[in-house]
């Protein structure tokens, strides 16, 4: 997949695609109908499909004292819409430029002049330009005056409840890891590098590899399930997240201990699904205790991943790099 980090002078090669439009945050089922819509109308036209979202998310631009938990960093995202198919990822750095064009100025100077786009895919609550003046009606409009197909896609999502990334969000919240499962498509994962700690685990005897969160405070601290990614190989494992109550009630941590695994990974990167919550963060009354009752967690962390190994019912994405367009090319203002 290519990456191109502006709209100003897009290689030939990259323009008159079909191109999905939106922050896809999380990348769920919703986003997902877009995407595979874009992919559609490319291939009816024999055109390259792709993908723009805005980095940082124009919430925090907006509200920078407001904290937005983030589904997906930008590498994570990008690497689903790899997997997914999109051969053309498109950053738009989101700025006091891109927030200052008007709706018509996003779309002659963004998707016109820089992309030619042929086709433009959004979702039903997809806004645009200053003011959030721009809806999808108003891009059917100016897709008719500057010659680009138009899909807008409706509202998604089964039993009664609409896909969505707030949604998500609270499901993780609320330490529902397996709906928000359902909600994605695939297991909500965490990537980042596996730091040094304060060696508590190996002490009781549960070794745990660390990673350090920016947004760990904002799902639901307990005991997970996880399966964890490491050198294209998969672990099980148990993961906590807390705030160590037992010891120092400090900042939260993320510590994941790995089954039957003794390698060294120190400084490497990993990245964890979370599958089940097994319990809450609670305070104990001493060592031995915590101990027996991690012995526990682990045996149930154990049975419940056997059980998504026989019968894995959401979507498996392995994770590939993305090919990106020369730096002088990409990134042009």
């Amino acid at each position: 997949m290519n990456i191109v980090k502006h709209y100003k002078d897009v290689p030939a090669s990259l323009q008159g695609c079909s191109m999905a439009i939106g922050n896809f945050d999380g990348v769920h089922k919703g986003h997902q109908e877009v995407l595979s819509t874009a992919m559609k109308a490319a291939k009816a036209v024999s055109r390259t499909s792709g993908v723009m979202a805005f980095e940082p998310h124009p919430r925090v631009f907006f509200q920078p004292q407001r904290h937005l938990f983030r589904l997906t960093s930008l590498e994570v995202k990008l690497e689903l819409f790899e997997t997914f198919g999109l051969e053309l990822a498109a950053v738009m750095p989101f700025d006091a430029n891109m927030a200052s064009l008007s709706a018509e100025d996003f779309v002659t100077k963004v998707l016109v002049d820089g992309f030619n786009v042929c086709h433009v895919v959004t979702g039903f609550n997809f806004f645009f330009g200053k003011g959030r003046v721009g809806n999808p009606q108003v891009l059917q409009k100016l897709g008719e005056k500057y010659d680009f197909g138009v899909t807008t896609v409706e509202v998604q999502g089964e039993a009664g409840d609409r896909f969505s990334s707030s949604r998500v969000r609270e499901l993780l919240q609320e330490g529902d890891p397996r709906g928000a499962a359902e909600m994605l498509g695939y297991w909500w994962r965490i990537k980042g590098t596996v730091m040094g700690g304060a060696q508590r685990g190996t002490w009781l005897g549960f070794p745990t590899a660390n990673i350090t969160l920016k947004n760990s405070e904002e799902f639901h601290h307990g005991i997970y399930a996880v399966r964890v990614y490491i050198d294209g190989g998969v672990h099980h494992g148990a993961a906590y997240l807390g705030t160590r109550p037992t010891f120092d009630d400090g900042h939260p941590v993320l510590e994941t201990f790995l089954f039957d695994f003794e390698d060294d990974i120190y400084g490497k990167e990993i990245l964890i699904e979370l599958i089940e919550f097994i319990r809450e963060d609670i305070r104990f009354r001493d060592e031995e205790e915590l101990k027996a009752n991690m012995r526990k967690d682990c045996e149930k962390a154990r049975s419940i991943l056997k059980q998504i190994e026989r019968a894995d019912p959401m979507l498996a994405f392995p994770f590939g790099k993305a090919r990106h367009v020369p730096f002088e090319l990409a990134s042009k203002s």
